[in-house]
């Protein structure tokens, strides 16, 4: 395989059905097709079963190209790592406590599970803001109902998972929050006019640029007032112009899944792998099928050797994504008998019980931020 190719398998990261290995993944990880792998439900039954997993996963990449496990662990509803972990509130009433270092001391902790499976990179924190209670999609995974309390949270969570030695990921850039559909199955709009936008939904991704969040995840939304013909996902005017140019991220830009229905409807694989690294994206995440991540794969290697400019590209984001590998200070997991002393223990669980439930239906109000 060329250095091309083994680059441009760096910007997948990619799921797959079952508790163990396949053995087409990990032909494909020893071969620099795919640079990463997040699991899901399907992938999870007991933290040994979890442990050995990811050990088979990160012992399957090439040692100048490790692997990567990443995982949604946000706490409330979006966790995919339950019992016998801890079990973590939402973090609408996590941010209501108004009290950073708490929120710092939840990310900290669930990181030291995680951690303690193997796995490096959380696709948290939620950097949207809980302005509309109908919201179907984020509602109480967001931090706050202002901006400020949003940032203020959303970044203490992010330093704890940074401290358990994880890379994080602020999402769903420029904001989700304020959304009536579910892009999982269908393509939502943001009317909001670039001052609101700016004011609003902008405002903690670029405290979150500022301070040097490892990676952000895009939208499958339509923001008219930014691009009125693209989701974000595949806008260039949104990822490179907007967040790379004016806010000054320096991290790596993640696609959401590919396989939502936001976009998956409209555009055949090919062209949904191209565009968004074409946009600026430097991971794309493909949950499943297989056929439609090697049609991904093969479409980027065809457009970075047609063309120079998607060349560059496609290597300049293969070089952000080992900067962040090497940044993550996971190790491989322990013994399975030594799991028990790491997860779900009593201090961990008696943090995830200290917090108030907020009802995310309730009118929205201004979140409490007590300095740390």
């Amino acid at each position: 395989m060329t250095a091309l190719a083994r680059a441009a398998g760096q910007l997948l990261t990619v799921g797959f059905d079952g508790l163990a290995l396949p053995e087409d993944l990990r032909a494909r990880l020893a071969a620099s097709e795919v640079g990463g792998v997040m699991l899901f439900r399907p992938n999870i039954q007991t933290p040994a079963q979890v442990a050995s997993l990811v050990a088979d996963i990160r012992g399957a990449a090439p040692g100048d190209a490790p692997g990567l496990v990443a995982i949604d662990q946000e706490g409330g509803l979006v966790q995919r790592l339950r019992a016998p972990l801890t079990v973590w509130p939402d973090m609408l009433s996590v941010g209501a406590a108004g009290q950073p270092e708490r929120t710092f001391a939840v990310g900290q902790a669930l990181g030291a599970e995680l951690a303690a499976l193997g796995i490096g990179w959380d696709f948290a924190p939620v950097l949207d803001v809980h302005t509309n209670p109908a919201n179907p999609v984020i509602g109480n995974r967001a931090f706050g109902t202002t901006p400020q309390a949003v940032a203020a949270h959303a970044l203490a969570f992010w330093r704890g998972l940074r401290a358990a030695g994880l890379v994080g990921c602020g999402k769903h850039f420029p904001g989700h929050g304020d959304t009536r559909a579910d892009s999982h199955l269908e393509l939502p709009v943001v009317d909001h006019d670039l001052a609101r936008l700016r004011a609003v939904e902008l405002a903690p991704f670029a405290a979150a640029a500022a301070a040097g969040i490892d990676s952000i995840m895009t939208a499958h939304v339509l923001y008219p007032a930014l691009d009125p013909d693209r989701p974000a996902t595949l806008s260039r005017r949104i990822l490179t112009d907007l967040l790379r140019g004016q806010l000054g991220f320096q991290g790596v830009i993640v696609s959401d899944d590919l396989g939502m229905k936001a976009v998956a409807d409209r555009y055949p694989i090919e062209e949904l792998a191209v565009q968004s690294v074409a946009a600026g994206a430097d991971v794309l995440l493909i949950r499943e099928p297989v056929d439609r991540q090697r049609q991904a794969f093969r479409a980027l290697v065809r457009a970075a050797e047609t063309s120079v400019a998607f060349r560059d590209r496609v290597m300049e984001s293969a070089g952000r994504v080992a900067a962040m590998k090497a940044a993550c200070r996971v190790a491989l997991p322990g013994p399975a008998a030594a799991l028990a002393a790491r997860l779900g223990t009593a201090d961990h669980r008696a943090l995830a019980s200290s917090f108030s439930s907020v009802d995310p239906r309730s009118p929205v109000e201004a979140s409490p931020v007590v300095d740390a």
